[in-house]
């Protein structure tokens, strides 16, 4: 069967694959657009198999708010080149679109959500590798659902955080600690709600620096715990966002500067994601 450059053109618009693989999937499915479809979504998978240990260090983050929901979502490839197409960029649009949209609970029900066209977010994914031949992953997804939630997405898209309230608090405000979490990184939202583990494994590197210190050797028990307890305050100052020193003014802390603006309001979470960490 012949196949012609409208056929061919026909399935590039209905895929995005480049145009001899459109013309090879067409002739390999005698001209069948559906079967053609197929064939191109399963050299994605082959493609993927393929690159699986690559790294994927590249890609966008980005962010979606509906009222009192959002997520945060990343799309990632292998190089910034795929990553500044507009193939790339609409997909990782439309992957966040349908994330808020069926606002699934975890990225492997994220995978399965169905995009506007039929396909599965991971068909997509798939296909995009194999249109690329590079490795494209969704290297991050998270939700959280509050009565306000604030965002900041850095301009290189690279990095993102969305940030719960227990009450809506002005706007400056909001973008302002999300941009604080995502420049800062902190650990949790305050010393009470730290991770366990993070506390014991931080206590036990200052008593192990301690111990190993010449100028502590003979001194007493109580005042080397003292010491290390003494550590991990400075510790929760420096990496829990409410203790932590507001970036636009370091004469107060994050939580004085949010109730500067109301005594009330109070982070509750808050979600982050860097490309580059």
């Amino acid at each position: 069967m012949q196949i012609t450059a409208a056929d061919v053109m026909k399935l590039r618009k209905m895929t995005s694959a480049g145009m001899m693989d459109c013309k090879n999937a067409l002739i390999e499915a005698e001209g069948n657009f559906e079967k053609a479809m197929d064939i191109i979504r399963e050299k994605g998978k082959l493609v993927a198999a393929k690159r699986a240990d690559r790294e994927t260090t590249e890609g966008a983050v980005l962010v979606r708010i509906d009222g009192n929901k959002a997520i945060i979502v990343c799309l990632g490839c292998e190089t910034d080149f795929v990553s500044a197409t507009p193939d790339f960029k609409t997909l990782a649009n439309a992957i966040a679109d349908a994330a808020i949209a069926a606002y699934p609970a975890d990225a492997e029900a994220l995978k399965a959500v169905k995009m506007p066209n039929g396909h599965t977010v991971e068909e997509e994914i798939s296909a995009q590798t194999g249109k690329t031949g590079e490795k494209h992953v969704l290297a991050y997804y998270a939700t959280l659902e509050a009565p306000y939630i604030a965002q900041y997405v850095h301009n290189n898209s690279k990095v993102a955080s969305i940030v719960a309230f227990n009450k809506e608090v002005p706007e400056e405000t909001g973008k302002n600690v999300a941009m604080q979490v995502t420049s800062m990184h902190p650990v949790s939202v305050s010393e009470s709600d730290c991770p366990q583990d993070t506390v014991e494994k931080e206590l036990a590197m200052y008593k192990q620096q301690i111990a190993e210190d010449p100028k502590m050797a003979g001194k007493p028990e109580a005042m080397l715990e003292n010491i290390a307890k003494g550590k991990l305050k400075k510790f929760f100052k420096e990496q829990t966002l409410e203790a932590q020193d507001f970036i636009w003014d370091g004469k107060i802390s994050v939580l004085d500067y949010i109730h500067a603006a109301d005594k009330d309001a109070k982070v509750l979470a808050f979600k982050r994601f860097s490309l580059n960490d």
